[in-house]
């Protein structure tokens, strides 16, 4: 999958896509929609399962990757209140935010019994703060890419979240994949394929919203 990775060819899609972007007013769905990826992976004795199960170098990476992976992503969906002029990329982000802030909480406490180090989150404003340590992982945006979403507004903002948040979900999606093939951990496995199934659903009501389906 090729990553776009410059904010000036991401904007030069907006005057394209906005007039066509929601024209389907309806894709947004219910605010129960789209959250598959939420489940039983989030109780209370997933640190202490985590200790007693047998996982490998692969669950250790999935974990420690998706948790900044996400974090961007809860960056990302919080700002859509305060700049988005579409009720259905309101209820996305919405959503967006009630399925991943549990799963970080889950792999945070992974991580914690099994000993291994839980990524940093980082404290300043979205567009702020440094991204350029996991600017590796598939799909995460750079410092100029948060900044450009934080400053844009209505329905310019709307078409960079949309494009943006599609390459995020593509590349949590590839993430995933890798866990379920290499992944011992059977919970980790779980949690992956409920990441893929929810994103890419995610990724098909994204692209409706864009024109682009």
């Amino acid at each position: 999958m090729n990553s776009i990775r410059t904010l000036t060819r991401r904007t030069a899609l907006v005057p394209a896509t906005v007039a066509a972007a929601f024209v389907l007013a309806a894709c947004g769905g219910d605010g129960d929609g789209g959250t598959a990826h939420e489940g039983p992976h989030g109780s209370a004795s997933a640190s202490a399962d985590a200790g007693q199960e047998a996982h490998n170098a692969q669950d250790v990476a999935f974990a420690q990757g998706m948790i900044p992976h996400h974090r961007q992503a809860l960056e990302m969906a919080r700002l859509a209140a305060g700049r988005s002029a579409s009720a259905e990329v309101e209820d996305l982000a919405a959503r967006i935010e009630k399925a991943q802030d549990p799963e970080i909480s889950t792999m945070t406490g992974w991580l914690k019994a099994w000993g291994e180090e839980v990524p940093q989150a980082t404290e300043p404003m979205p567009g702020m703060d440094d991204h350029s340590a996991h600017s590796g992982m598939p799909g995460m945006m750079d410092g100029q890419d948060m900044a450009e979403l934080e400053k844009a507004s209505g329905k310019v903002f709307d078409t960079m979240f949309l494009t943006m948040m599609v390459e995020h979900h593509e590349g949590a999606v590839e993430m995933a994949a890798t866990e379920t093939a290499k992944g011992r951990y059977a919970p980790a496995k779980a949690l992956a394929d409920d990441i893929a199934t929810a994103q890419n659903a995610e990724i098909t009501e994204m692209n409706k919203l864009l024109g682009r389906g």
